[in-house]
């Protein structure tokens, strides 16, 4: 126990006052609202409806989510890294 007590791990604590925000979070909201995104997502909403609605079926959506998520972080990338600390 004594070399547990010498060797322990540092903490790092953040500061209470400032209130962490996620800046990727932050672009893909503002990203998602841009029109060639936005048409993507409602064809992956569409996909999602027509798979939903039927009982046998072997299609998947994983072509139109690859788009829409491959699009939204292209746009994100844009900025992101000037936005981190």
């Amino acid at each position: 126990m004594a070399f547990r007590s010498w060797f322990s791990m540092p903490v790092v604590k953040a500061d209470d006052e400032e209130e962490l925000v996620d800046p990727q979070a932050t672009l893909r909201e503002k990203c998602q609202g841009k029109g060639h995104i936005e048409s993507l997502y409602n064809k992956y909403q569409e996909c999602n409806d027509r798979v939903n609605g039927r009982s046998k079926t072997t299609e998947t959506c994983m072509e139109e989510l690859f788009d829409y998520v491959a699009e939204l972080d292209h746009c994100v990338a844009h900025s992101l890294f000037s936005k981190l600390k």
